[in-house]
């Protein structure tokens, strides 16, 4: 009998341990901008009204030196399987993720947490009508209401996502997005106030509020589509900016540059302001209609990224309410830095008209009063691109600093242990996201999943960064984008334009913002690099699943 005793109180202790240990682990939220610039947000530089994203990074931590794949869905690959986009299927976009990577929801799942997405997939295989003129018809909500966005089987209710809201492809309405769906359902039709943004933030807050009532862990994915073009954003926000970028492009660098040197975020000796970054077009030489045009492109701009960040308050303010602010990993990033892309031509992803036949307007036809509402379909272009992506060169696309420096900003309370509101120089890419939640929910990353062998991680944890147990992140990093290519080793990178020929050399260390090629200048590193370049390419192509014809995103 006495040992029976003992044995129960034994087993109630061991339970009530590994009952204390489960509830240690914290609740992890990712939220993801798609086509922030890198100097968009209040914290790193930015004057857009961004409290919320800023009050994060003032009682957390901020990475300096975080790399994304350059674009939406090598991005969104990499976050969710740890490795390198070309091995899940995603070289090229427009594909969907393959069975070799398990994504971090089918991880966390199989470890006793609940898993929830709202937002942007966008790596599912595209579907396309049999004609443009079938295809458009899909678009425009007039035609093919049942026909499915792509396979059911790669939506994310079926790559581990218990919960779903939001659209499958890229590109989108935001009154009224194509490939809207609710799990494997597509809404049909959304109220006449409808902006997705909003849908995103109300339904980030729900899935929160029935997490936490099941007192288990969770898994928040919420991935933005806000700011991808087209530059879609409510009257109220963009009244707040209005004439606010009637100082153009060239100033705006200036100011947000000003701003980041202040706060330390860069080095003003290894990384000047330049005067030519990419853009084709002194804002002085604009005429004044073209200037008000420009403008106002910008003031939807960051009008949506001030919503995007409403809905971070919103998120706050339900774990806060909820008492499990702090124990609830936050992270934010952008899948790739500010976009130059300005179409004028609908098919693909693009739709024609609106659900009730009104034509839109595309950048050549657009009306300045226009921009922002529905009919209008256009994008911020290159040289407001070049501001967002403020201090670096180039943009979304390209694996220059522009394309692939993203923000990153870790909230924990419970768990951090860095100085409130430092920041990190440690270099970390995309592909450290899962490894270092595998480290926080103590789970493994296992051989197979559900019968489908895994093929190795390419990332590796942050955790002791976030631990504060060491300043230095990962040593080199490989990039590979439709012929756009770059290595980070160190202090030295290779990169190369995705239309060009030739490997530039540039010193990090000395020359962030890649102004100094040093590839004549010295043969034997840009061959050294080339050679491990060409390696790793090497050992990426049995894995790569090009399909052609896809679009633009």
């Amino acid at each position: 009998m006495k040992r029976n005793i003992l044995l129960i109180i034994f087993w109630c202790c061991y339970s009530s341990l590994i009952a204390q240990e489960k509830g240690s682990r914290p609740n992890i939220i990712i939220i993801m901008a798609d086509d922030l610039g890198y100097s968009d947000i209040g914290c790193y530089g930015g004057e857009i009204n961004t409290p919320n994203l800023d009050r994060l990074a003032k009682n957390g931590l901020r990475m300096s030196s975080f790399y994304n794949n350059a674009r939406c869905c090598p991005t969104r690959a990499s976050l969710l399987t740890g490795q390198y986009a070309h091995k899940v299927g995603l070289a090229a976009n427009g594909n969907a993720l393959t069975r070799n990577g398990a994504t971090i929801a089918e991880l966390l799942k199989e470890n006793g947490y609940q898993t929830g997405m709202v937002g942007k997939w966008h790596l599912s295989d595209d579907v396309q009508q049999s004609t443009k003129e079938e295809q458009l018809k899909w678009l425009n909500h007039q035609g093919f209401a049942d026909a499915p966005f792509a396979s059911v089987e790669s939506y994310p209710i079926n790559r581990g996502f218990q919960k779903h809201y939001g659209i499958i492809w890229g590109v989108v309405d935001y009154f009224d997005p194509f490939s809207l769906v609710e799990g494997e359902t597509p809404v049909k039709q959304v109220p006449k106030d409808y902006y997705i943004t909003d849908a995103i933030n109300d339904t980030s807050v729900k899935y929160i509020k029935e997490f936490t009532a099941a007192k288990k862990p969770y898994f928040l994915y919420v991935a933005h589509a806000a700011p991808h073009w087209p530059v879609h954003a409510k009257r109220e926000d963009i009244a707040k900016y209005k004439g606010k970028y009637d100082m153009g492009w060239d100033e705006l660098r200036k100011q947000r540059y000003s701003r980041m040197v202040k706060m330390g975020l860069i080095d003003s000796a290894t990384t000047p302001l330049l005067d030519v970054m990419g853009g084709n077009g002194a804002w002085s030489k604009l005429s004044a209609a073209e200037k008000e045009k420009q403008s106002m492109k910008m003031a939807a701009h960051a009008a949506m990224i001030e919503r995007l960040d409403i809905g971070v308050g919103q998120i706050i303010k339900t774990l806060e309410e909820t008492n499990t602010l702090q124990n609830t990993l936050i992270i934010f990033l952008a899948d790739n830095g500010a976009s130059p892309e300005i179409v004028n031509v609908p098919g693909y992803d693009r739709p024609s008209q609106t659900r009730d036949g009104r034509d839109l307007q595309y950048d050549k036809n657009v009306v300045t009063g226009n921009i922002g509402s529905e009919i209008s379909y256009t994008g911020i272009g290159a040289n407001w691109a070049n501001a967002a992506n403020t201090p670096y060169r180039f943009w979304k696309m390209e694996s220059f600093e522009g394309g692939i420096h993203t923000p990153m900003i870790v909230h924990w309370p419970a768990g951090l242990k860095t100085k409130k509101g430092s920041i990190n120089p440690a270099m970390g890419h995309v592909t450290d996201i899962l490894p270092t939640l595998l480290a926080v929910s103590k789970s493994q990353y296992p051989a197979a999943y559900k019968g489908n062998a895994l093929t190795p991680l390419d990332g590796q944890s942050l955790l002791p960064v976030i631990q504060a147990k060491t300043k230095k992140g990962r040593n080199e990093i490989f990039f590979e984008h439709v012929k756009g290519k770059a290595y980070i080793k160190g202090n030295w990178k290779i990169v190369m334009k995705h239309n060009a020929n030739e490997w530039e050399l540039y010193d990090l260390s000395k020359d962030a913002d890649e102004h100094t090629d040093l590839a004549t200048t010295n043969p034997a590193k840009l061959n050294e690099m080339k050679t491990a370049w060409e390696a790793w390419y090497n050992s990426m192509k049995p894995y790569i699943h090009l399909r052609p014809g896809s679009g633009p995103q």
